[in-house]
């Protein structure tokens, strides 16, 4: 087995997270590949909600975006939109939102609308899409997120989607029904949420990683737990599912899209 990425190894240590029948409403990128890592290794009843209003999707490949034919045609079943945020999520049926951003704060917010003044932005990003329904009321949220000073920064000039809001339990007053962020998995470990002051502080890191290395990346200064554990790296199990996943992944993207020509 070759050595691993950190990308690697940061998907399976987020797999790892989830259980077998969580119901887990996903987004594109590295979270949808994470849970279905766990889906194809040990949690293979989980249930995988796209925002594209399937449910149960058990793609055979990574989906492009929430609208792959992918998600639709191995779904147990496809939803209007309304009802999966107002029967499903806003009813308190989803487990886990499993979430990317382009920044996160020291409190979990997150950001994917613009970098820098609203008016007057340096970087216009794609949105928050259904992200802030999913962080206001997902019983948990994980977050997807690789390190460094311009994606985790002390404080968002935009937010899109809550965490803890300023902390110490200003998320519980606001009567956001969801747990929020309870784990950041970046690219050297994972942070999670000071039980007082619901500022994200270190955890654990993978093996081979350092204190140093995961301060260096973090736009304010990052605070340790108690005890930081060490998360190992993949096994070959794990590894080869998610190599061979991201292999069909790659295969089926590259096939030219045949369009029928139309008579007349």
């Amino acid at each position: 087995m070759s050595a691993c990425t950190r990308d690697e190894w940061m998907t399976v240590a987020a797999a790892r997270l989830l259980k077998n029948r969580d119901i887990c409403f996903v987004g594109i990128g590295l979270p949808s590949a994470a849970c279905n890592l766990a889906r194809l290794t040990h949690a293979p009843q989980i249930v995988l909600i796209y925002e594209s209003g399937t449910i149960g999707t058990r793609p055979d490949v990574m989906p492009l975006s929430i609208g792959d034919g992918e998600l639709a045609q191995t779904a147990a079943c496809v939803v209007p939109l309304p009802e999966i945020f107002s029967y499903y999520l806003q009813a308190g049926r989803v487990d886990i939102g499993f979430l990317g951003a382009a920044q996160i704060d020291r409190h979990g917010n997150l950001n994917s609308t613009v970098i820098g003044p609203y008016e007057t932005p340096s970087t216009r990003l794609p949105g928050a899409g259904g992200a802030p329904e999913i962080a206001q009321h997902a019983r948990q949220v994980f977050v997807m997120l690789r390190a460094s000073k311009r994606s985790f920064v002390e404080r968002l000039a935009f937010r899109s989607s809550a965490g803890y809001l300023d902390g110490h339990g200003a998320r519980a007053r606001s009567g956001a029904a969801g747990g929020g962020p309870r784990a950041v998995i970046t690219d050297f470990g994972m942070l999670a949420p000071h039980p007082e002051s619901e500022e994200l502080q270190l955890v654990a890191l993978f093996e081979g990683a350092t204190v140093e290395e995961a301060r260096a990346a973090i736009g304010w200064p990052l605070q340790l737990a108690d005890r930081i554990d060490t998360i190992a790296p993949p096994s070959a199990h794990e590894l080869d599912t998610l190599r061979a996943l991201h292999a069909r992944t790659r295969e089926a993207h590259a096939r030219p899209v045949r369009i029928p020509l139309q008579n007349g």
